[in-house]
């Protein structure tokens, strides 16, 4: 079965491309706020499609959702795998961005004062269970076409591969406590489908549901699909990590609500399997690419040997509504000088910027919030909008190069676009601070190859849902759990060890001083950096520092990734992180002064179930245990 899905200018085949028709066709689009209630029946009919052409075409609509189908992605980024609004922005690494009035619901979440109500915690549950509805249609079609399907457990293994996928970021939103929807199910045709409690009221949590699917899936898929060229698709190791993943976080503390367990053992055994074992969907063995920088740059991000699961992007489309690139990250692009720039959403926050302060030995620093913001200005608090031409960055206090790969600041490079940013690129200072989202927006040079020419906001860089980076800390969290030391800080420093192999350059006419890497993992001193940066590894870990330097180093990989609430959440101390995050932007110069007028509760470890859902569901559904 092939799926060979070329753009336009035959640049990269992808799996991913936009269906919304197809979604329409075949009945499945969601209608309203019922997004668990049976559809009409579509306009084509079931038995024309039990074949493997009409397969493929269903499957391709479940692979569809990977970039955020329900809705427009630009409009609503919150219901897609990006995870910007609620692992960034909720989680502390960004502003919102725009301007005050802007998104109000998305306001809600980035000052802590959202509601069941709020349209993107509703638009996200509405995105998982749409997914799941086109995946169990997959496999109950597959369960109808007999021998006319050529390989029905590849098909099946696909289909609860990306079903498990979306229920794991149900269960990471909303807990663990939230509708399993099986093919039975499905296919019973009975509204609303099923509950989240049993008979007598308790919470029925589905971690061992999506266990099972995810390890059907395994002894389903391949391990890669170089027979075929279908790159793609499902592999048994993508299926294998997110396993993995599932087990750390039904093994994390949570604060009790989430029906945990301790399948440590199991995370580090599938862990270790993919690092020592695990290949791409090309074959190739699972590597770190060689520089961070080029995990993001659409040119190199691919292919690199990291990336275990990916959303494939492609050029398609017009300039004005693109298909399959990746635009909902890109709201964040400049508001100002680039052409076709963004709408000035997603800014990094000043304490973000700030924890990639390090210390002597080029390690994170520890006082890191008791530093000033390494944003100079010299800003009043009434005016913010118009007296902005006296922002400066510091760029001598030393950080982690990493920072300028994830973050634009003033004096530095942007891209290779041959400027830098300056107070036009952004909207209101007021309501978004000093600072661009960086790593994932396309360059002046990918115009026309890898974004639209009159739309540079679009790209086709994947976006990484999972890379071998965040295995090995998956694993190196493990070996802690375990009191091994030793490997935990291994595995860290193979990490970091990589951020050392790359840094932002100084250019003629933009960089100001001669500034230089101190590479203390190599033991070299590089100049001609746009920035000074330090690096260097960890000589010791203990029971007292691991998990520290565990948090910091998986904040200052996979910040901007939409991982940071996530962690915070598990992890159980989301509170006291969240508290000192607050305290720290009101306090600071650069920081949001007026937005955070309530304080995080460590409740709040999970989202509320929309309420619009418990309504509809006429007391089948049950609000999570930290929201009733």
């Amino acid at each position: 079965m092939k799926n060979n899905l070329n753009n336009k200018n035959n640049m990269k085949k992808a799996i991913l491309y936009s269906a919304m028709a197809l979604a329409t066709t075949l009945g499945m689009s969601s209608c309203g706020d019922d997004f668990l209630l049976i559809d009409p029946a579509g306009a084509v009919s079931e038995g024309t499609l039990t074949n493997d052409q009409g397969i493929d075409f269903v499957l391709t609509g479940a692979y569809a959702s990977l970039n955020g189908m329900i809705g427009s992605p630009w409009n609503n980024p919150g219901n897609s795998l990006s995870n910007i609004v609620f692992g960034d922005v909720v989680g502390a690494d960004a502003n919102k961005g725009s301007t005050a009035g802007d998104q109000s619901d998305w306001t809600m979440l980035e000052t802590y004062s959202f509601t069941s109500a709020n349209s993107y915690i509703r638009d996200k549950w509405g995105a998982i269970y749409e997914v799941v509805k086109r995946c169990n249609n997959v496999i109950s079609m597959v369960g109808k076409g007999g021998d006319a399907i050529s390989n029905p457990d590849q098909i099946i293994g696909q289909a609860q591969f990306l079903k498990s996928l979306w229920l794991f970021e149900g269960i990471r939103m909303y807990g663990a406590a939230i509708p399993y929807v099986s093919v039975e199910d499905y296919e019973a045709n009975v509204d609303p489908q099923v509950s989240n409690v049993d008979e007598s009221g308790n919470y029925v949590y589905i971690w061992s549901n999506v266990e099972a699917d995810l390890k059907d899936a395994i002894s389903k898929l391949p391990a890669d699909w170089t027979s075929t060229g279908d790159y793609g698709r499902a592999t048994s190791w993508m299926a294998k990590a997110l396993l993995g993943k599932l087990y750390l976080y039904w093994s994390s503390p949570y604060n009790g609500t989430n029906g945990t367990a301790d399948h440590y053992s199991d995370a580090k055994t599938l862990f270790k399997d993919i690092i020592d074992n695990g290949v791409d969907a090309k074959g190739q063995k699972y590597t770190l690419a060689n520089t961070y920088e080029e995990l993001f740059a659409a040119a190199t991000s691919d292919w690199t040997g990291e990336s275990i699961i990916d959303c494939q992007m492609t050029l398609d489309g017009s300039n004005s509504l693109p298909n399959g690139v990746r635009s909902n990250y890109y709201i964040g692009f400049v508001s100002g000088d680039i052409p076709g720039g963004g709408w000035g959403f997603y800014q990094p926050t000043s304490e973000f910027v700030n924890s990639y302060l390090v210390d002597a030995d080029g390690l994170p620093a520890s006082d890191y919030q008791d530093q000033p913001a390494l944003t100079l200005t010299k800003l009043v608090d009434e005016g913010l909008e118009t007296e902005h031409t006296d922002v400066v960055s510091d760029l001598d206090t030393p950080t982690d190069p990493r920072l300028d790969v994830n973050v634009a600041r003033f004096g530095v490079p942007m891209l290779d676009w041959g400027s830098t940013p300056d107070a036009t690129w952004i909207r209101s200072f007021a309501n978004g601070g000093p600072y661009l989202s960086k790593k994932a927006q396309s360059r002046r040079s990918e115009r026309g190859t890898y974004s639209l020419t009159n739309y540079p906001i679009s790209s086709t860089a994947n976006f990484h849902y999972m890379r071998l980076a965040d295995v090995y800390l998956m694993y190196a969290e493990c070996c802690i759990h375990d009191g091994d030391y030793t490997t935990a800080m291994e595995y860290i420093n193979k990490v970091r060890a990589r951020a050392a192999n790359g840094y932002v350059a100084a250019e003629d006419g933009i960089t100001t001083k001669a500034y230089t890497l101190e590479d203390k993992v190599n033991g070299q001193t590089i100049t001609g950096t746009a920035a000074n940066y330090r690096i260097g590894l960890y000589k010791s870990l203990d029971a007292s520092n691991a998990m520290t330097a565990l948090k910091r180093e998986r904040r200052a990989e996979f910040g901007m990734e939409g991982a940071r609430w996530y962690d915070l959440a598990r992890w159980g101390n989301i509170a006291d992180e969240l508290n000192a995050f607050i305290k720290f932007e009101m306090s600071s110069t650069g920081g949001q002064k007026s937005k955070y007028v309530f304080g995080y509760d460590n409740k709040m470890v999970t989202f509320p179930i929309p309420e619009s859902e418990i309504q509809t569901a006429e007391g089948r559904f049950v609000q999570n245990e930290n929201w009733k």
